[in-house]
């Protein structure tokens, strides 16, 4: 066996180098296995497939000069595999540059109807003999990769990526040495040292340049990972300090309240200790907001940075950005409007969309929400205390659809019961508030909200001040005594 090999090597001294180029194309498939696996780009499996089947193809070949040269055989299916095995690198190195670009659908369809001929091809081939495979790549793939390759130069020339210099690069030397191949494949002897020289020649700068492109790929992304977060560690160091700001306030807020109540006690006059007592428990339910609110902030934030940060892991930067720029649009309305006596309808309601949809990221967007609002209702015009709803949206997520399974619904209405009345109703399909109830008891650690008993008092202050008279309704609800849901309607009237 060893003298039949050095017999072949002897007679066909290229078959060295091919082995070498063999070699190294076996190293390029299992680095870019490697690369998918970790990083889940199928520009990478394209790649691997291209290499695995030129590495198929040059073994074939060798096969078929051992068999011709030293066992003086010939393999029948050699020729037509040979070919196709020619048509099926090409069309994978065609999908591989084209991978990542949504405008070259067509271009795609175009190879898959050319794998599609050639399959048809082969077995036409393989049954009668024809010789198809090779009339249709010399006829047809060979002027079809022309065009194509005009394209794809067109295309990466557009691209904005250093990337692109490498392909370039890779792909004109490959596309040289594979004329070159062609050419004295075609006009001279098949099996020439020329020929398979050049396609060698090719196909070992081409991978080494696509190799090199891969790797500046893999550093590019992971400087843009880099920076993204430490774009994301910096906005979390801002919102850090404006919340240990915003406690600091609040402490120097209470103290200075209190101060102020010890003194009044001495005064005597009962009407002017009445008023400021009014005064006071007003200002005392918006430092309890705001209290909330510095209460809200750092596990929220948390949990919405880590939904954020998980983005960024999975390499999926556009989802990143796109809830980045939400949360830190919801963050500045947050400290905005806690700083106002009261807001308009419209603007709690746009408040509310921004915390729903940082809320549903990290349901994975499980929450259909919907929204419905009168048309004859001017919501500017409607004033109401700052983050007034949000407890009650608050507990429809995590309380009635974070157990709930399968669709999960959350409903917000808004719409006129008389000329100077309306309801605010939120709704959802959760597990209702006597499982909710259940599941808080069966908790190792049990917490008492104070959202919704805030949210009662900053009422009555608001409608005490306002001259209007609100009501807040919970309603369970039921189909066949099964638990559906729970609505909360908040009635706020004129006087």
């Amino acid at each position: 066996m060893l003298e039949a090999i050095s017999e072949f090597y002897h007679l066909r001294p290229l078959a060295i180098f091919s082995v070498f180029i063999l070699g190294f194309l076996v190293i390029i498939l299992i680095q870019n296995i490697f690369f998918y696996k970790i990083y889940k780009d199928n520009a990478y499996l394209w790649y691997a497939i291209y290499a695995l089947i030129i590495i198929l193809d040059q073994t074939l070949v060798n096969t078929s000069f051992f068999y011709r040269l030293v066992l003086e055989k010939e393999l029948s299916i050699t020729y037509p595999l040979h070919v196709a095995f020619e048509w099926s690198y090409n069309s994978a190195y065609l999908i591989f540059v084209l991978f990542k670009n949504k405008t070259a659908e067509k271009v795609k369809n175009i190879v898959k109807y050319l794998a599609y001929l050639l399959v048809l091809f082969f077995v036409l081939d393989i049954v009668f003999d024809l010789r198809l495979v090779a009339k249709g790549f010399l006829f047809i793939l060979v002027p079809a990769l022309i065009i194509l390759s005009i394209y794809i130069y067109y295309y990466l020339f557009r691209m904005k990526t250093p990337v692109k210099y490498y392909i370039i690069i890779g792909s004109l030397a490959f596309s040289i040495f594979s004329i070159l191949a062609l050419v004295g494949s075609r006009f001279g002897n098949s099996s020439s040292f020329g020929a398979w020289s050049f396609f060698y020649i090719g196909v070992f700068i081409e991978n080494i340049f696509f190799s090199l492109g891969l790797a500046k790929k893999q550093s590019l992304i992971l400087a843009e990972r880099n920076e993204s977060q430490e774009k994301l560690i910096e906005q979390f160091k801002v919102n850090e300090a404006l919340k240990n700001t915003i406690n600091e306030r609040l402490e120097n807020e209470v103290k200075d309240k209190t101060s102020e109540i010890i003194s009044l006690n001495k005064l005597a006059e009962e009407e002017r200790i009445k008023q400021l007592e009014l005064a006071f428990e007003k200002e005392i339910a918006e430092l309890k907001v705001s209290s909330l609110q510095s209460q809200m902030n750092p596990h929220f934030i948390f949990n919405s940075l880590n939904s954020i940060k998980l983005n960024i892991i999975k390499n999926k930067k556009e989802n990143a950005v796109y809830y980045l720029n939400k949360f830190s649009k919801l963050i500045r309305n947050i400290l905005t409007i806690s700083r106002e006596k009261e807001v308009s309808l419209q603007d709690e309601i746009d408040t509310l969309e921004l915390y729903i949809s940082i809320e549903n990221l990290r349901f994975k967007n499980s929450i259909a929400f919907s929204k419905n609002i009168d048309k004859s209702i001017n919501l500017e015009t409607i004033k109401i205390p700052p983050l007034i709803l949000q407890p009650f949206i608050e507990n429809a997520i995590w309380h009635g659809l974070s157990a709930k399974k399968g669709l999960k619904k959350l409903g917000f209405s808004v719409y006129k019961t008389s000329e100077n009345c309306i309801e605010i109703s939120i709704e959802d399909n959760g597990i209702g508030r006597k499982k909710a109830f259940e599941f808080q008891q069966k908790k190792l650690i049990q917490k008492k909200s104070i959202g919704l008993k805030l949210t009662e008092e900053r009422l009555s202050i608001f409608s005490n001040i306002n001259a209007t008279n609100h009501k807040i309704i919970f309603e369970d609800l039921e189909d066949n005594n099964r638990e559906m849901g729970t609505r909360v309607i908040i009635k706020i009237c004129k006087d």
